[in-house]
């Protein structure tokens, strides 16, 4: 039976778990199993690292620390913005989504922190950063 080697296309169910057992994402509850090609850099590193050498039908359960996932919190991603360079039409919460464009035109997610008279504090760190993961993987297909 084949194993998962470098490059192979896979389909892989997987249930993520924080440190406190609260699951986050799975791929088991929509019903669809996530495909993704090894090595192409399309997921955290220790997630591909726990899939190499798993055979079809098999299960494990891996553990991964923050520097293999989304890394520690970056403090210089959290920033005041003065509430006037915002569009008219949002009015800012706490917990609020806003998207932005760096000065080279890539766009990053952040999220609202703290909602102050003239601005705004925003977090643009991975909502998972700063947190050890646990996955329950099981290998579906090997393509």
């Amino acid at each position: 039976m084949s194993q998962v080697k470098k490059d192979d296309t896979v389909k892989v169910h997987y249930t993520g778990k924080l440190d406190d057992g609260q699951v986050f994402d799975s791929s088991v509850e929509r019903g669809e199993p996530l495909k993704f090609t090894m090595g192409q850099g399309q997921l955290i590193p220790g997630f591909e690292d726990g899939v190499i050498n798993m055979k079809v039908n098999e299960k494990k359960t891996i553990n991964i620390s923050k520097e293999k996932a989304y890394g520690e919190i970056r403090k210089e991603l959290v920033q005041e913005v003065p509430k006037n360079q915002l569009p008219e039409n949002i009015k800012p919460e706490v917990g609020m989504g806003l998207t932005s464009q760096t000065q080279d035109g890539k766009e990053i997610n952040l999220i609202v922190k703290d909602v102050k008279d003239e601005t705004i504090v925003v977090d643009g760190n991975h909502p998972l950063a700063g947190k050890d993961l646990t996955f329950e993987l099981e290998v579906v297909e090997i393509l």
